[in-house]
């Protein structure tokens, strides 16, 4: 009896990738086949044993895979792809649309509760691990003032938003912590910020030959959820220039708390850093597949995120050995 969990990937690119790589790390699993809207045979992997199939046609794998990474896109790929593959498959994602997320979570709840299997929605860094510290800074200090900064570094998810506006040819959008706020907030002041006050979101497009200039700029900075509310620069470059200067993907950020116990000001700050965003949110999904999993093997079905799902259930190691070595 096959005793690995059997992953399949919908969707390859940059997280897809990185999907691939972390099951690859992960000795409990396996890689059983990658879902593509694309022509499977222009897909190249360097797995003999990973199959390549068209996605229309994911549902001939329901019996062969025991976890499904979703690696689409929040703004247009998930709200679709989330419900119909829960309604299959056990699944995990990375929706990233804060403001949807409720509705999000609905309707992916109804379909996994339908089919019996297990999703966890929204699972990354922020959303996700982020969300956890946000919980705890809240629980351990309450009423403290909670601050999250993200960056400097590249939002896949606002980067995606801005490549599917047409007449974009490839996009990057930087998501910079405003300065001065930090500053003040490491200092221990409690400001009350817009997101305007907090992030400045700086994007680099490339054009398609012809395009009205113009009218991208003007959709990008008055999209909303994305963009409308902050203070946003579009520089039009060529591809050449994108090639040489925006192909890395870097992030990373910080959520910061300040609270008082008694007389005593106390401050919690947890930070990323990190040199490839898709990889390590793939790194996540991942150790979500192996918590999803033995949910639904326990008989809890339906969307969950991180405040559901015990951090022990993320690790390949016993309970016994997290204790050891861990707690």
């Amino acid at each position: 009896m096959n005793s690995k969990i059997r992953i399949g990937i919908a969707g390859y690119g940059n997280l897809g990738k990185g999907v691939k790589l972390a099951v690859e790390q992960s000795p409990d699993m396996e890689l059983v086949a990658v879902f593509t809207r694309r022509d499977p045979s222009s897909i190249g992997l360097d797995l003999d044993k990973v199959k390549v199939v068209h996605v229309d046609n994911a549902k001939d794998y329901v019996n062969d895979i025991d976890v499904m990474i979703l690696c689409g896109g929040s703004a247009t790929d998930l709200p679709q792809q989330g419900p119909y593959f829960a309604g299959m498959f056990n699944t995990v994602d990375s929706f990233d649309t804060h403001a949807r997320i409720p509705e999000y979570f609905n309707a992916v709840n109804e379909a996994a509760l339908g089919s019996g299997k297990t999703s966890a929605i929204s699972i990354g860094w922020d959303p996700g691990l982020f969300s956890l510290n946000r919980v705890l800074v809240d629980s351990a200090l309450p009423n403290s003032h909670i601050y999250t900064f993200w960056g400097p570094g590249v939002s896949q998810g606002h980067s995606d938003a801005i490549r599917r506006i047409d007449g974009v040819k490839n996009a990057v959008q930087y998501t910079i912590p405003v300065e001065k706020a930090l500053r003040a907030i490491r200092n221990g002041e409690t400001p009350e910020l817009t997101v305007r006050q907090k992030h400045i979101r700086d994007c680099y497009v490339v054009a398609e030959e012809g395009a009205d200039k113009e009218e991208i700029a003007r959709q990008i900075k008055n999209m909303p959820n994305y963009f409308a509310d902050y203070d946003t620069y579009v520089t039009f470059i060529s591809e050449e220039e994108f090639k040489e200067k925006h192909s890395r993907m870097p992030h990373g950020g910080f959520v910061i708390g300040s609270g008082m116990t008694g007389e005593y000001k106390q401050i919690i700050e947890f930070a990323l850093k990190l040199e490839s965003n898709p990889f390590f949110t793939a790194s996540v999904l991942t150790a979500y597949a192996r918590a999803v999993y033995r949910l639904n093997k326990e008989g809890q079905t339906g969307a969950k995120t991180v405040f559901d799902i015990p951090v022990g259930y993320l690790s390949p190691k016993t309970p016994e050995e997290l204790r050891k070595e861990y707690l």
